[in-house]
């Protein structure tokens, strides 16, 4: 074992816990997320004077008023708003929260690992589907919603990781997701880049998808698998492997597990249309494309 215990004095850890309990109780009750972001980042980033001068409706300047106005989520904007096949309604609770996890992110405190990795273990518990038990999450994780996240107990993700649920993704228990991984959900037509496929992602129980590396859309990295670093997961690798390579390749069974593991020629299919997500648009869309490409294809005459 390579790691100790560490904990914070015990007056620190006094204000920590009641500073997160106090957050949780706010986002559990009835109260508006948005209001609440908004207090919190006010006096996480020390601007409760100059808000309470603005509020009270004293003159601020135009830098001044936009970041005060910025703390409060509803005045922001997200790249995944666009996306028009989202559950809106489930979308705009979770766009509160994605706001408050990122702004945190951008405090000095996210750097206090204890302190950060509680109160982002307390946020994810009301921004993902599920959230199990001892789970870390490290800065810099970005999400496209939250809401179609569901992650088992002890699981740990590390910096720059995105985790891409304009899909569904499920992460297992004991999975451990190292530095800039990215976990995708959706893909888009290669001809018509405005068409978007999404589908199911699955990383099961006791996982290692390692530095770097690309699981895409609709792939399942099996249980007790280790995925090398930089590799890119473009179908299923089967559990008990170590896969490595662009695209990912079994090329061992982990030592000990070759009894129960499949032969190393096995997996590696692509079974994302199994897990296909099909979804339905309003039929009052009104349309965005922001490519106005020209997809006909040049005529050979």
């Amino acid at each position: 074992m390579t790691k100790r215990h560490v904990s914070l004095p015990a007056e620190a850890t006094a204000g920590v816990g009641e500073f997160i309990d106090y957050v949780d109780e706010r986002l559990s009750s009835e109260e508006d997320t948005c209001r609440v972001v908004q207090d919190v980042l006010v006096d996480l980033f020390g601007d409760r004077e100059a808000y309470e001068r603005w509020e009270d409706g004293e003159s601020v300047s135009p830098a001044e008023r936009v970041r005060l106005q910025g703390y409060d989520p509803c005045n922001a904007t997200l790249e995944s708003e666009y996306y028009a096949e989202k559950d809106e309604d489930l979308f705009q609770e979770s766009k509160y929260l994605q706001w408050l996890w990122r702004q945190f992110d951008a405090t000095p405190m996210a750097d206090n690992v204890e302190f950060a990795l509680q109160f982002r273990r307390m946020l994810a518990n009301h921004l993902f589907e599920e959230c199990g038990e001892g789970c870390r999450f490290f800065k810099g994780i970005s999400f496209t919603y939250g809401h179609n996240i569901s992650v088992g107990d002890n699981v740990v993700v590390h910096d720059d990781v995105h985790l891409d649920d304009r899909g569904r993704l499920t992460v297992g228990d004991r999975v451990s997701i190292s530095d800039g991984v990215h976990v995708y959900s959706h893909d888009h037509d290669v001809v018509d880049q405005t068409e978007v496929r999404n589908y199911h992602t699955v990383i099961e129980d006791d996982a290692r998808v390692t530095y770097d590396a690309m699981v895409s859309a609709g792939s399942k990295v099996g249980e007790n698998t280790v995925v090398g670093a930089r590799a890119v997961v473009q179908g299923d690798v089967p559990a008990h492997h170590v896969a490595v390579g662009m695209p990912a390749k079994s090329v061992r069974v982990k030592p000990g597990w070759e009894e129960v593991a499949d032969p190393l020629d096995a997996g590696g299919e692509n079974r994302r249309e199994d897990r296909r997500i099909e979804y339905d648009l309003p039929d009052n869309l009104d349309v965005f494309d922001e490519f106005q490409r020209d997809r006909t294809p040049p005529n050979p005459n």
